[in-house]
């Protein structure tokens, strides 16, 4: 390809709020799929996933909806989806990630996939990512004709009509909503947007699992996330399956039991500056803290209520796997880190406060 920008390039990412934010947005409805960057340069047609690896083979489907409907060079960042009925269906677009071409050719007619833009990076000769959303998006909205697999994403400027957004469009499996500055630059990498989620998820690595009590079943998955520094660090676990999804686990994450001799991020020397599990608990110090070790490659996202410190605060639920993230991406800062906010003020002003150090 001989684009103005050219694959790989990271997708602008987006940090999360509790409450939809106020002046200068432009505001889009969370759509809940495969994140995913469209190069066109004449025929050939790449899509990119947020990891940086290629969907293209997976949905052929829609790579001929792209054909016809976009401009013969262009680069475009938007959402796969998979819509059944009335809603949109993560579990039926995750089937899409398999490995025999056969099965993908099916799944093509059975649930085909279509593709939600919302940013323009690129556009014959012009790269656009330096210019300001407003007049990328201004772009966007004429620069195809409708189509049936094709379309670009609603977006409004009223705050007010985002909030609608939020609580109307969840019932049709969307996520939430995502605000984007209108005067800014096309970031690749960068949390540059804001999202707003009807819960707390977070995407994490299973580096290992917990057997159950009652047998060789898994009993808990064991989560992590990176730090900035690339160290992985133990976050929790992730249980609540029932007896018959737990023994189903063992022969799925079976592939990813480490081998002998192969390192792993929470065995070896510890220099201290790392949260690992299998530590003693004292509350329960005769508790079993071993478990099976996995090569840390799988990536599934998870719902949590509170972060204490850089764990969980209890056991997480598990939702689903997230095949179209590479474990690398998942670090502490996708997570929605409550400000700082001083006991006694919650309390009420006649709590008495330490004295000032």
């Amino acid at each position: 390809m001989a684009l103005p920008v050219n694959p790989p390039i990271e997708p602008m990412l987006a940090k999360s709020a509790a409450a939809v934010p106020t002046g200068g947005y432009l505001y889009e409805p969370k759509w809940d799929g495969f994140r995913c960057l469209v190069f066109r340069d004449g025929d050939a047609i790449e899509l990119g996933s947020r990891g940086g690896k290629s969907l293209t083979r997976y949905f052929p489907e829609l790579v001929a909806s792209l054909a016809e409907a976009l401009p013969p060079r262009c680069v475009l960042d938007g959402e796969i989806v998979v819509v059944s009925g009335s809603r949109l269906d993560f579990d039926r677009l995750a089937d899409r990630i398999h490995p025999a071409e056969s099965r993908i050719r099916l799944l093509a007619e059975q649930t085909p996939a279509s593709f939600v833009a919302f940013d323009l990076l690129a556009l014959a000769d012009e790269d656009l990512m330096g210019r300001p959303l407003a007049e990328r998006h201004e772009l966007l909205t004429h620069l195809f004709a409708p189509h049936p697999r094709v379309r670009v994403s609603r977006a409004t400027r009223d705050a007010e009509l985002a909030r609608t957004w939020f609580q109307a469009f969840e019932g049709a499996g969307l996520d939430g909503v995502v605000a984007k500055p209108l005067d800014g630059a096309y970031r690749p990498g960068e949390r540059a947007m804001v999202k707003v989620k009807h819960e707390r998820t977070a995407d994490v690595v299973v580096a290992g699992y917990r057997l159950h009590k009652s047998g060789p079943v898994v009993g808990s998955l064991m989560l992590g996330l990176y730090l900035d520094d690339g160290v992985l660090n133990y976050v929790g676990g992730a249980s609540a399956f029932t007896m018959a999804r737990r023994a189903e686990l063992v022969d799925e994450l079976a592939p990813l039991v480490l081998r002998e001799g192969e390192d792993h991020p929470w065995t070896g020397e510890d220099d201290g500056g790392q949260r690992r599990p299998g530590t003693l608990n004292r509350w329960n110090a005769g508790k079993d803290r071993s478990y099976v070790v996995l090569r840390p490659e799988r990536v599934c996202e998870v719902r949590y209520d509170q972060l204490r410190a850089d764990r969980f605060r209890h056991n997480a639920r598990f939702l689903r796997w997230r095949p179209d993230r590479r474990a690398e991406s998942c670090g502490y800062g996708q997570l929605d880190l409550p400000a700082a906010y001083d006991l006694a003020d919650v309390l009420g002003p006649d709590t008495p406060r330490p004295p000032a150090s």
